[in-house]
């Protein structure tokens, strides 16, 4: 019996440093998980995706892409016979967008948009863990029906989309739109089918995070700044 007993006591310091060891793993690994899924929160890629660059990113080579398909049925900024087709994959919650619509959209509209350069589309891709982004996507095609697409789109990006669906009605009466149709078009999902093509259609020319872009068939991913478009498109046009 005495010899069990200093036989239990000896073993007792070593099931308390064998505890010890799994809770300093176990909370390791806890630690570790949570900066994974912090950093996938923030990289702008869709669920189970590849994380785009953000920044410093070279333009992908051109690729045979028919920039017309491209355009869908979609608005287009700019004069419709210039040279250079600029076409964006966005999401309104994405904060990735909207550095690129304030820091960098302005001067691409200043120099090419406005003097006839460029066309520029804004094509769909709200990412799955963003709560807003579909119906917010869905909102602007529905302000598209009754032609204020742009001010829409400028508008979700400007004052944001976390007021979600009741917040978009607001918009739309601010713009001035006819309430009862742009509300009846923002809750039937009537313009989630088209949504969902504008994805498949970036799916398909390799976008796979926000924002994306396609410049006459080269691939720019990430919310990269002027100087980035400034040399594909100046490219192009000589």
């Amino acid at each position: 019996m005495e010899e069990t007993h200093k036989a239990e006591q000896a073993a007792k310091p070593q099931q308390k440093s064998g505890d010890l060891f799994w809770k300093i793993t176990t909370v390791a690994l806890i630690v570790i998980l949570a900066v994974v899924a912090f950093k996938g929160s923030f990289g702008g890629a869709p669920t189970g995706g590849a994380v785009v660059p953000t920044g410093g990113a070279e333009p992908s080579p051109t690729v045979d892409i028919d920039m017309e398909e491209l355009l869908d049925d979609d608005d287009v900024k700019g004069d419709k016979d210039a040279p250079v087709t600029i076409v964006e994959w966005s999401d309104y919650e994405c904060p990735f967008c909207g550095r690129f619509y304030t820091e960098t959209l302005p001067s691409l509209e200043q120099e090419y948009i406005k003097t006839g350069k460029v066309k520029f589309v804004y094509r769909d891709f709200p990412l799955s863990f963003h709560p807003n982004a579909q119906k917010a996507a869905e909102a602007a095609e529905c302000a598209g029906e009754q032609g204020k697409y742009w001010e829409m789109h400028n508008m979700l990006f400007e004052q944001g989309v976390q007021g979600g669906v009741a917040g978009f009605k607001q918009y739309a009466k601010t713009l001035g739109l006819n309430s009862a149709k742009f509300d009846t078009c923002l809750d039937s999902g009537a313009m989630a089918a088209e949504v969902r093509a504008d994805m498949a259609d970036g799916t398909s020319v390799g976008i796979q995070g926000t924002p994306g872009f396609i410049v006459n068939g080269k691939l720019i991913s990430g919310a990269q700044p002027f100087t980035v478009f400034k040399q594909v498109i100046d490219a192009e046009l000589n």
